[in-house]
């Protein structure tokens, strides 16, 4: 049965999220820097936190699923698009890359949970079936965006702590 992301989920989410939320916006802009970004899609946005706390002079619109108040998809091409804590919620990866593609960005940007070797799948905290689709190693997820013509510009954990086993990635398409 599919995770029904529903008011209470998201009610929890905020308050368990926003006294970091400022923390962790800060040190992705951080991270996302070197794309020189001016007009930014962020997919799966949730509350907005990232839009929220975008520097001055950065144009960011924001598309999620569920009913937030949100810009939604305003533009036809961006220079950056990001999916914080979204790719692995994607039932069918090849609808993940054509919304890179529509979105016209060179850069992508996204933080996936990634499972330490060695540890077990079912008793992993980010093992959540009907709602975590995919779970992949570093390697693996970059070796995905390779086979889609993508480079890594950077990738690390800069968000742990206060964040555990996720894994922020910037990425550039070939060409």
């Amino acid at each position: 049965m599919p995770f029904e992301y529903n008011i209470d989920y998201w009610d929890k989410m905020i308050r368990q999220n926003s006294p970091t939320a400022k923390q962790i916006s800060k040190v992705r802009w951080n991270f996302v820097r070197p794309a020189k970004a001016k007009r930014v899609l962020d997919f799966g946005s949730g509350p907005g936190f990232f839009r929220a706390f975008r520097p001055v002079g950065i144009e960011v619109d924001t598309f999620d699923i569920n009913p937030y108040p949100q810009t939604g998809i305003l533009h036809e091409v961006y220079d950056l698009i990001t999916f914080w804590d979204v790719m692995e919620h994607f039932e069918d990866l090849e609808e993940f890359f054509k919304k890179i593609d529509a979105s016209g960005a060179k850069y992508v940007a996204l933080t996936i949970p990634v499972m330490k070797e060695g540890l077990d799948l079912m008793s992993w905290k980010h093992y959540k079936p009907g709602e975590h689709f995919h779970y992949f190693s570093e390697e693996e997820l970059i070796k995905v965006f390779k086979d889609k013509n993508f480079r890594v510009v950077r990738s690390g954990f800069p968000e742990c702590p206060p964040r555990e086993d996720i894994l922020s990635v910037l990425l550039k398409k070939n060409g």
